[in-house]
């Protein structure tokens, strides 16, 4: 792939719907262009915020030109923290460090962070074009580890979407929390995992969708184009929790699906994972 290109990146903050956003873009980038507009959504992980994206943010926005990237802080994150114990883990040998309701608050920050995409794909256009200079023609999610447990959520369940790259992220819930009850000695069961937290699980999950059929009215991801990286090594978010929902994962004839998962690499995005996120964008968006 070229080197990226010579350019000088412009960060625009907006408050969108009290949510406050961080929109990279070229500096050259004028409102009244005619060029077609792409925008990706860059989550950060757990116990990170938007700033530790923002090399990442750059990268994609100087490698692929008429893409815009767009960062926040995910729910309970950097200027969006209400509660830090809320953020922690089960973690039974630490009992400083050990959140009991660690199933339940993940999976509503998770959960929320998506519905926080689909938010802003209803409301970011008016605030950019509010006189209808341009369009913007494509979606898109690129999600780290918590992130990417919410990048595969909003592909999931927003139309709107054609482009998902979860990097460590995981499209089964339950499979994950069960990996790390196994873990920590605890048993996946009330109150540390909660019948209604299932039923809702259930109901959003994509592992609990259709994602075998070739039927676009019962399976959500035909026509989607999806990147998974995992890390061989990764015992936090194993890709043995997910791999069965990859694997079988249908897009149809109109979708692509590229998996890769990285030699002795753990729990992390890597500048090689970046960079194959850049070269899956550069060749995919339009």
């Amino acid at each position: 792939m070229p080197p990226p290109r010579s350019t000088t990146i412009e960060v625009v903050r907006l408050v969108i719907g009290g949510l406050e956003i961080q929109l990279y873009r070229t500096a050259d980038s004028e409102p009244t262009t005619t060029q077609p507009i792409a925008v990706a959504f860059l989550l950060h992980g757990r116990l990170r915020k938007k700033e530790d994206v923002d090399g990442f943010a750059r990268k994609l926005v100087a490698g692929k030109e008429g893409l815009w990237v767009v960062s926040f802080d995910l729910r309970n994150h950097g200027s969006r923290m209400v509660d830090e114990k809320a953020n922690d883990a089960w973690d039974t040998k630490d009992p400083a460090q050990h959140n009991p309701r660690h199933a339940i608050d993940m999976y509503s920050i998770q959960l929320g962070t998506a519905r926080d995409v689909s938010f802003l794909i209803d409301s970011l256009p008016s605030y950019l074009f509010p006189n209808g200079e341009s369009e913007i023609c494509e979606w898109g999610v690129v999600g780290i580890s918590l992130g990417g447990h919410s990048a595969w959520m909003a592909l999931c369940h927003d139309p709107r979407i054609r482009i998902g790259v979860p990097i460590i992220g995981c499209p089964d819930y339950r499979a994950l929390m069960a990996h790390r009850a196994k873990q920590e000695g605890i048993p996946l069961e009330p109150p540390h995992y909660p019948t209604s937290l299932q039923q809702v699980v259930e109901r959003h999950d994509p592992a609990h969708k259709d994602y075998r059929s070739v039927d676009p009215q019962s399976n959500p991801f035909i026509g989607k184009q999806v990147f998974v990286l995992c890390g061989e090594e990764d015992e936090l978010v194993p890709w043995s929790a997910g791999v069965e929902i990859v694997e079988g994962l249908e897009v149809g004839e109109t979708g692509g699906k590229r998996v890769r998962v990285y030699t002795g690499v753990g729990h992390k995005c890597t500048d090689e994972m970046q960079e194959d996120v850049l070269g899956f964008l550069v060749e995919k968006l339009k």
